[in-house]
């Protein structure tokens, strides 16, 4: 079975940051072919304007299309779609566009990324995540059949500050992610 992966990363959150760094080395050790989606650019304070939001959204997207055009979906039996915040609407809406059909692992999803999240996948929030309002994403992942595993005090980064219950924390979102990934 041909499988790929493809990687759609944060606003500052890139691939070589522990959720997308090791759910990549997972996806690799299932067989998974990477590709890595290396978008940037984004406006300054982003967080807390919608605008400046939708603009890294609108970028992210256009940066991802011309990053994928090579890529024949059409080759994969099995598309697995790895993404954080604003990467997961990215990711979304690139699918929608397309016709994809891919699975989905949706680290800390933003709120405006409900409305693109139609396709089968896993959600993680923390509980205490700036960028998103907790109730917010428990309604999207709720309306969208998306089990929604929280990480108590986490940020949204899934990290607390203290380096010990951030290695713990990892380990157990890992386990997930790698079971997730396993499930064809």
């Amino acid at each position: 079975m041909k499988k790929i992966a493809v990687i759609f990363p944060g606003i500052g959150y890139h691939t070589d940051k522990p959720l997308l760094y090791y759910s990549k080395k997972l996806a690799a050790q299932a067989g998974y072919e990477i590709v890595e989606v290396p978008y940037g650019g984004f406006p300054k304070g982003v967080k807390g304007s919608a605008e400046k939001m939708e603009q890294a959204f609108y970028s992210a997207l256009s940066q991802a299309e011309d990053i994928l055009k090579e890529v024949d979906f059409l080759e994969y039996e099995d598309i697995l779609f790895i993404s954080k915040s604003v990467g997961t609407a990215v990711a979304s809406a690139y699918g929608a566009k397309h016709h994809l059909s891919t699975r989905n692992i949706y680290y800390t999803p933003v709120e405006a990324s409900f409305q693109f999240m139609d396709q089968p996948g896993i959600a993680f929030t923390g509980t205490k995540d700036a960028w998103a309002e907790l109730e917010k994403v428990e309604d999207g992942c709720k309306k969208g059949g998306f089990p929604l595993y929280r990480t108590e005090d986490a940020n949204h980064s899934l990290e607390t500050g203290d380096v010990i219950t951030d290695l713990k924390n990892l380990r157990k979102i890992m386990k997930i992610t790698k079971e997730y990934i396993d499930t064809i």
